[in-house]
């Protein structure tokens, strides 16, 4: 007698997936403490929608949050930038543990039902809002790219002031006269961004004027040596001194100095120190800071009734 041998074709209209073999166990377990069937089946899905959840959110808390916040500990962010970034992230948690919590309760054309809603809507709402999602891109690149922080002194498009807070929608900047910008973040992130405080030290330049027929290794010597004597100013790198124009009325020597951890008050005020000295050591030495100068030429006919006789 031979050996029958048969084999198993899966069908996949009554494959058992994980999600519906949860639902009976759960409702098995319900009806078998007297729960009607029906109830036993809404209960036990409702069970394990909420205990998938809990188990998928706990998870990303635990292992998610941490690992963001590491990698921003590594990006060095502050406070202000590090909190929006972490709600965020917890939103993006309790997103996906709803859709695998509705996947598991064996909500599946609900759920697909969700997202095709959701995805319309997120359509016509990126329709409708494309600055203010424009702007909150630009925002996620300021925290990450760190091209100023709170505190800073920035130059743009013709704009300078201190910056005060930093959102995902705005960046506001209160000016050297005490005005408040509220500026998109799109904006700062489009154009050219001049941070003077971003590095530790700065060079500041400016161009004195001599006559032309003023000694320039004097004047050179004078700018030297009051940026020397100046507390502020650094020995390394030392201050130098360039001649670098020759103007209609005078000679341009350029002086170049460094500062220490500058602001904008620094700036100002060490430059003007600097000036005022190097013009009193010009007057003492007898060193002219010329102003411009036109010579004319020729002459003025006047009708013969405005010549005096």
């Amino acid at each position: 007698m031979g050996l029958l041998q048969t084999t198993a074709t899966p069908d996949p209209t009554t494959g058992v997936d994980s999600a519906a073999g949860a639902n009976r166990v759960v409702a098995t377990l319900l009806e078998g403490i007297g729960v009607p069937a029906v109830l036993a089946n809404a209960i036990g899905a409702t069970i394990v929608f909420v205990a998938v959840f809990a188990a998928v959110y706990l998870v990303g808390q635990t292992i998610v949050v941490p690992l963001v916040d590491r990698v921003l500990d590594s990006r060095g962010l502050e406070k202000h930038a590090r909190v929006p970034i972490q709600k965020l992230t917890t939103v993006l948690i309790v997103f996906v543990a709803i859709a695998v919590a509705f996947g598991f309760a064996g909500f599946g054309d609900f759920l697909q039902s969700l997202a095709t809603i959701a995805a319309a809507a997120t359509l016509a709402i990126g329709f409708a809002m494309q600055d203010v999602i424009k702007n909150f891109v630009a925002g996620l690149f300021i925290f990450t790219d760190r091209p100023f922080r709170i505190g800073d002194w920035i130059e743009w498009d013709g704009n300078s002031g201190i910056v005060e807070d930093i959102s995902f929608r705005v960046t506001r900047v209160r000016t050297f006269d005490n005005e408040l910008l509220t500026v998109p973040n799109s904006h700062l992130t489009d154009g050219v961004i001049k941070n003077p405080v971003a590095k530790e030290t700065l060079r500041l330049q400016f161009t004195f004027g001599i006559g032309y027929s003023d000694d320039v290794e004097t004047a050179t010597d004078i700018i030297v040596d009051e940026a020397e004597r100046h507390p502020d100013i650094l020995s390394d790198p030392a201050p130098s001194v360039r001649l670098t124009e020759l103007g209609d009325s005078s000679v341009g020597l350029r002086s170049r100095i460094w500062i220490e951890n500058p602001s904008r008050a620094d700036f100002v005020k060490i430059r003007s120190e600097y000036v005022k000295n190097v013009k009193a050591r010009f007057g003492e030495a007898g060193i002219e800071i010329p102003f411009p100068q036109r010579d004319l030429s020729g002459q003025i006919e006047l009708p013969p009734e405005h010549v005096q006789q």
